[in-house]
């Protein structure tokens, strides 16, 4: 929070700082919207600080003051990111934004009256990967797909992977391995200026906000990576760009939105990577209080690989 808390409205940080240690020490979002009560996420479990009994209403100024922060009064230079609709904090921490969309033949150009914020605080867990190293490595590592709905740990557990993978783990003689990584919403690495916020190992490459597909292709053209990190793929150039990767010779781990297995092959994007088993391994994760608690992990002849943790 230590990286959150200074960007904050002053009455907003004091309102933070009074809310209960076990509330606070698992903050997964601070969302301000302009006319409507604060509220922080904390285990999944919404609360919302009150003055004199009475919800904090979010003011207009407190919009002003957070934007002028995050962009360091310089709205010009936030362009980028305004059309992106997130910013990046030091730590990792991703805030998102939400107002009117200015379009430019058709295209997003950028965010006026920016009038939403959600703060989404980062916690890099490592070692959450640890306890998959046995299903998704055998003799090398394994193409893998990622499966859950939203904050269900599967960025969290893709990271921990990619940084078991570039570090190496010498106590199961697995040797270290170029990692490449397309990071288009700052979400894996959280870089700033370009460089990663998050421990993620010496072997490591990052395109940071750049396209899953186009990133992909970029990385096998200049960086030879043995295997390509990327999350949420979805639409048919993920999809050819991944096959272009495996067929190159390059293993891939990424990450889909999906309740199981079969909630995800039958989405007619992804149907050819999985008519061509080219994930094998899948792991299926579900919501609880804590993120990555894997479900299930199949092998491509979808044969369960372990129980539930």
């Amino acid at each position: 929070m230590q990286d959150i808390v200074p960007v904050l409205p002053e009455e907003i940080r004091r309102l933070i700082n009074q809310v209960q240690p076990t509330i606070l020490t698992a903050i997964e979002e601070i969302r301000l919207r302009v006319g409507r009560p604060l509220e922080i996420i904390s285990a999944g479990i919404p609360y919302y600080p009150s003055v004199k009994n009475d919800f904090y209403i979010v003011k207009a100024e407190d919009a002003k003051f957070l934007l002028n922060q995050l962009s360091q009064y310089s709205m010009y230079a936030f362009e980028e990111e305004l059309r992106r609709g997130f910013i990046t904090l030091q730590g990792g921490h991703r805030v998102g934004l939400a107002g009117k969309v200015v379009l430019d033949h058709g295209q997003v150009k950028t965010l006026r009256d920016v009038s939403s914020f959600n703060i989404r605080v980062a916690r890099q867990t490592i070692g959450a990967g640890e306890r998959l190293v046995s299903q998704l490595y055998e003799g090398r590592w394994m193409n893998t797909l990622f499966i859950g709905p939203p904050q269900t740990g599967k960025t969290t557990l893709l990271r921990d992977v990619a940084r078991l993978i570039s570090e190496g783990i010498p106590s199961r003689n697995i040797a270290p391995l170029k990692v490449g990584i397309v990071d288009e919403r700052s979400e894996i690495a959280a870089s700033m200026r370009g460089v990663p916020q998050l421990e993620l190992g010496s072997r490591v490459d990052v395109l940071d906000g750049c396209p899953k597909a186009e990133g992909m292709m970029m990385l096998i053209r200049s960086m030879s990576p043995d295997v390509i990190i990327v999350d949420e793929i979805g639409r048919e150039e993920d999809v050819r760009a991944v096959q272009e990767a495996l067929h190159a010779g390059v293993k891939v781990m990424t990450t889909a939105h999906g309740y199981s297995l079969e909630d995800v092959e039958r989405r007619p994007a992804l149907k050819p990577l999985f008519e061509q088993h080219a994930f094998e391994r899948c792991v299926e994760l579900t919501r609880t209080t804590r993120p990555g608690v894997v479900k299930r992990v199949r092998n491509q002849l979808r044969k369960d690989l372990v129980s539930r943790s």
